[in-house]
């Protein structure tokens, strides 16, 4: 199980400002907002909600892949133009080159950074190992399982240091098991003083899993997509188990916003 992460501060620095975003379909069908939120410094964020509520949509707006119709995200004080440089994306498909071994695949945003062979392979051999593939790194996405993929889709994120990890229904695609190993490894990368990013913005549809590892839950309803409401959850202790009384608690709370 992961340790427990120490008391975050809620009035820390803000890292990304959502505000007063929107978006439409064919510039005239609102699928989201208007709609603000903040990310914080070291903190782990998650969004849920229906589908059609524009998790997804509002994931890639702050990674800077879509713009919105209207509104502003700001990263600290400056507004955000373009793909944001300082998030990296984990996929629900994993998303791997398939002709690439897995050092390469994880080394292939550093390249992109224009970082050197060596500087590169040491940066991924460093975070290939963290994420518990050591012994890998010649081997190919075919050779591996599921859930292999997807911690190289977590090394690679994370090789490039960002300041914000997304990440986009990333244990959907794996069996139950699988899945809650991966949680508890993300917490644990989280809390390791190895690994540069220490701000997370999960969007699942699952609501145990965002109760499970969050500090904050940002729920939201659909057709648009807005904020229903925002759970603090530093009161609940890591590592949480998903029978504990007060997560069920706040669980069937978030099921009764959704409803």
């Amino acid at each position: 199980m992961a340790a427990p992460t120490p008391h975050l501060d809620p009035t820390r620095d803000v890292l990304v400002r959502v505000e007063e975003v929107e978006q439409f379909y064919h510039g005239r069908i609102r699928i989201l907002g208007p709609l603000c939120l903040e990310i914080r410094e070291n903190e782990f964020l998650s969004i849920v909600g229906p589908s059609g509520s524009g998790k997804s949509t509002l994931l890639r707006m702050i990674a800077g892949v879509l713009v919105p119709t209207r509104g502003t995200i700001w990263l600290g004080p400056k507004r955000l133009h373009g793909v944001n440089r300082g998030a990296a994306m984990v996929f629900q498909s994993f998303a791997l080159f398939p002709w690439l071994t897995v050092l390469d695949n994880v080394g292939i945003g550093l390249e992109a950074q224009g970082q050197g062979p060596r500087e590169r392979a040491a940066k991924a051999e460093k975070y290939i190992e963290l994420v518990g593939l050591r012994g890998y790194e010649r081997a190919y996405p075919k050779e591996l399982s599921r859930g292999m993929k997807q911690l190289v889709g977590v090394a690679r994120a994370l090789a490039v240091e960002p300041e914000l990890l997304c990440m986009d229904e990333p244990f959907s695609a794996l069996d139950v098991l699988t899945a809650r190993t991966l949680r508890e490894l993300v917490l644990e990368l989280w809390a390791n003083p190895e690994v540069m990013t220490k701000s997370i913005l999960l969007v699942t549809h699952s609501v145990e899993e965002a109760v499970t590892l969050s500090d904050r839950v940002v729920v939201l309803k659909a057709n648009p997509g807005r904020v229903a409401d925002t759970l603090d959850l530093h009161h609940l202790a890591r590592p949480r188990r998903a029978d504990a009384p007060a997560v069920r608690e706040t669980v069937d709370r978030i099921y009764g916003l959704l409803a």
